[in-house]
């Protein structure tokens, strides 16, 4: 089932469920992805790599925020909690990523086939990773661990 689909399923048995959480989830994604839509220059085909593709965006955003609140500690727990929720919803959805191991060992396979034994060409490293495997790694991720084994 596309994920576009699932989702208004989703939503409409949040709604009659009363699960107001879930629905106000659901509901961002879905203005989300119709801001993606109607930005200006937009001509591509909605399909799953879309959402994919808007659902990481803003589990991203979500972490960002998750962190400020928890250094709020008994402030924003309540608001913690709800980002906590969020985030784990829009996992279910987003591709399973890779382990630090596998990560790892990929980073050294890219870096050995271009030929990079340079931090200074980090940045090209990254790009080559995120190319081929976008949504499974994140790029900061990659970076580190580019990091670490370019400088050793």
């Amino acid at each position: 089932m596309p994920i576009e689909q699932e989702l208004t399923e989703t939503l409409t048995q949040a709604i009659r469920a009363k699960d107001t959480r879930t629905a106000d989830v659901v509901r961002m994604l879905k203005t989300r992805l119709q801001e993606r839509r109607t930005a200006k220059g937009f001509a591509g085909p909605v399909d799953d790599a879309l959402l994919v593709d808007v659902i990481g965006a803003y589990r991203k955003q979500l972490q960002k925020a998750l962190g400020e609140y928890d250094k709020l500690g008994e402030r924003g727990a309540a608001q913690a909690a709800q980002l906590r929720f969020e985030i784990e919803f829009c996992e279910r959805f987003l591709p399973k990523g890779l382990d630090a191991g596998v990560l790892r060992n990929l980073v050294q396979e890219r870096a050995r086939a271009l030929g990079i034994t340079d931090a200074k060409q980090v940045g090209r490293l990254v790009g080559d990773v995120m190319k081929t495997h976008k949504g499974q790694v994140d790029a900061a991720d990659v970076k580190r661990i580019a990091d670490e084994l370019l400088k050793a």
